[in-house]
């Protein structure tokens, strides 16, 4: 994987949560008022993720894209 591919550096620039928008660990919570808060699951079993993280998140070491790693060709 080259470095412009890699999903943490392209979240972080084109999404408005940054790297929440496209992590497996968010929990997306919707007020009655129709805001979006971003819970990082992350928080419930490390001390070092934030519940509720500063946005953007433009870098965090537990970010894993929702689809997961991508395939290396065989």
């Amino acid at each position: 994987m080259m470095a412009h591919d890699d999903p943490r550096r392209q979240a972080a620039r084109t999404l408005p949560a940054g790297l929440c928008e496209a992590c497996r660990h968010v929990r997306r919570i919707r007020s009655d008022r129709e805001t979006v808060f971003y819970r990082c699951e992350r928080s419930r079993v490390d001390p070092r993720f934030p519940r509720y993280p500063p946005i953007p998140v433009i870098a965090c070491p537990g970010f894993e894209p929702e689809s997961g790693p991508a395939d290396e060709p065989a």
